[in-house]
């Protein structure tokens, strides 16, 4: 029980940097003529499908890790569900920040930092990202080989 209780925190801490570090690089790589629509705080229809891809194989990593530490037994199952539960939790604050931002114009290059403070996504993705990420959970547990 021990086990399976550091493994899920353990995977659901490796997603957070992994995300963190993966998304700090693709918006140094892209910059925000690419992440956003013109003149405005809004995720481009590119950074959106680019974030989806990068959360999925962070989420593969992270039941991958989470398998790996439990060594069976349901832990992947109670990371998947953590998973979903928190990103559904997290996405109502951000139909709040769409609301608050939308009307906000951008202009020229937008430091990493203002725009992860302003950018916004449609209402929709958020509440998305939490089931890609639970699955993709589930199939990176099912990559470890007993």
């Amino acid at each position: 029980m021990g086990r399976s209780v550091v493994a899920v925190i353990v995977a659901y801490i490796s997603m957070f940097i992994l995300n963190l570090l993966v998304f700090v690089g693709l918006y140094a790589f892209v910059g925000p003529a690419q992440a956003f629509k013109p003149s405005s705080y809004l995720a481009s229809n590119r950074w959106i499908a680019m974030s989806f891809v990068a959360i999925s194989i962070t989420a593969i990593i992270a039941g991958l890790i989470c398998a790996a530490i439990a060594r069976g037994g349901r832990a992947p199952l109670a990371m998947a569900i953590v998973v979903l539960v928190i990103g559904l939790v997290l996405a109502i604050p951000s139909v709040m920040k769409h609301r608050a931002n939308e009307h906000m114009i951008r202009t020229g290059d937008v430091p990493s930092m203002e725009a992860a403070q302003k950018a916004y996504w449609p209402i929709w993705v958020p509440f998305v990202f939490p089931f890609v990420s639970a699955a993709g959970a589930l199939v990176g547990s099912r990559l470890k080989r007993p």
